[in-house]
């Protein structure tokens, strides 16, 4: 073995080296694939669906109401919810209806017919949400674990927003 083939075996290795920091630093702080697991946000997101999360969003923009993001919730477990209320935002849900600072929110993205419990912001000992907390629900309002069981999410929580579905292929979605 001479000296070149050993030079260019070295300047590979650093390459990949590099290449594989740059992924593993894109992973970690940009952008992360996810996997829906249970039915709490169908119809629009399905279980076994795979997500792409933008990690890096939050950081530059603020949180609006009705991104799908994904937090972290006792430690070992991540969500993935709407967000509905905002800070400064008093919520209520009646007859299937939800109003947010007393005006109708019309919700396109519920299924036809769902029906489920009335709701108050002050049953979670708020009149509205604190600042940097967020009201989140899934989209499917009979099965799912959100803010009316858990509470407000802190901004702290939120891991990042979901921009894009990529599996199953015949349903590519962004978000």
């Amino acid at each position: 073995m001479d000296w070149l083939s050993i030079r260019e075996f070295i300047i590979d290795f650093v390459k990949l080296v590099i290449v594989i920091v740059v992924i593993l630093f894109l992973m970690i702080y940009v952008v992360s694939v996810t996997q829906v697991v249970g039915s709490s946000m169908s119809s629009t997101l399905q279980n076994h669906d795979v997500l792409v999360l933008n990690k890096f969003k939050y950081r530059f923009t603020d949180i609006k109401r009705g991104d799908i993001i994904s937090f972290e919730y006792a430690d070992t477990k991540y969500l993935i919810k709407r967000v509905i209320g905002l800070p400064g935002d008093a919520i209520s849900i009646r007859d299937n209806t939800l109003y947010i600072n007393g005006e109708v929110y019309v919700e396109n993205y519920l299924d036809e017919g769902l029906v489920y419990d009335d709701f108050e912001l002050s049953s979670l000992g708020y009149d509205v949400i604190s600042d940097d907390m967020y009201f989140v629900l899934g989209d499917n309002r009979l099965d799912s674990l959100d803010s009316r069981e858990i509470g407000l999410i802190s901004r702290d929580e939120v891991i990042g927003k979901v921009s894009f579905r990529i599996w199953p292929l015949n349903k590519l979605a962004a978000f």
